[in-house]
């Protein structure tokens, strides 16, 4: 009797977690720190390089991995019998970031926040999670909110560097976190938001170094960041308790020197 109880509580305890799709996943950084706080089960991958896809079937064996946001739909994932309750990726920088030619949002690959839009019209999960270079706040932020807005989530954001989860260097990232609307949203109380705030945490550091762009963001965007909207105030669990000011030989939380890329390159130039 005792056994089967101590099954009934496991299996309810499975089917209580929020299934996942990662897209944009690289190596599994957002889905390992989701799962380690017990409340996520990672359902399905999509990520374009063979080379990656190999290291997640490996790392995640039996969860399924597509190939192509652009040919990934509900349809698709519902006929492979996949339901997920959230949605977590950190799309292409390479448009946003101050390291590229700067097309922006709408450029070829960061433009592919719309396919991150319209599987999220057509999944309707709980939560949206989305990750970008710091830069997003003056080059894009808008759009994705806007979205996000229009699809009836309601959405907090903060930058987080990776000092503030114990790297030794800044590589400020943006995190926005995203609820629909309504009963799904009032169910989720201050010990959900605390697991989604330690599975963040674990995955920033899991993926840190990992996107190409930079800690030129860091510098420029202090102010923008720092005046990005009322929907903040959940998010700064994220990071670390105390944040640091980005000047050269700041420590970092661990007491370190933190090492500062943009200016490195100010100097070599």
């Amino acid at each position: 009797m005792r056994s089967a109880g101590a099954k009934t509580d496991r299996v309810r305890a499975e089917a209580e977690k929020l299934g996942v799709l990662d897209l944009f996943s690289g190596i599994g950084g957002f889905s390992l720190g989701l799962e380690r706080t017990g409340g996520f089960e990672t359902r399905a991958f999509c990520e374009i390089s063979p080379a990656c896809r190999h290291l997640l079937a490996h790392h995640f064996p039996g969860v399924k991995i597509y190939d192509d946001i652009r040919t990934l739909t509900a349809e698709r994932l519902a006929a492979d019998g996949i339901r997920v309750r959230a949605i977590c990726g950190g799309f292409p920088c390479q448009d946003i970031s101050f390291a590229g030619a700067g097309a922006g949002i709408e450029g070829e690959r960061s433009g592919l926040w719309r396919e991150y839009a319209r599987l999220i019209g057509e999944l309707r999960p709980e939560v949206v999670i989305v990750e970008n270079v710091a830069a997003l706040t003056s080059r894009g932020l808008g759009v994705v909110l806007g979205d996000l807005a229009l699809l009836g989530y309601d959405a907090e954001w903060d930058r987080i560097r990776a000092s503030d989860v114990g790297a030794p260097h800044l590589r400020a990232r943006l995190w926005i976190v995203a609820y629909a609307r309504g009963e799904q949203h009032e169910g989720f109380g201050d010990a959900f938001r605390r697991a989604l705030a330690t599975g963040l945490s674990e995955a920033f550091a899991a993926n840190t170094g990992l996107c190409a762009g930079d800690d030129a963001e860091a510098h420029a965007l202090d102010t923008d960041a720092d005046s990005a909207g009322p929907h903040r105030a959940q998010v700064h669990q994220l990071g670390s308790a105390e944040f640091r000011d980005e000047q050269d030989g700041e420590p970092g939380p661990l007491g370190q020197d933190v090492a500062d890329a943009n200016r490195q390159r100010q100097q070599e130039q």
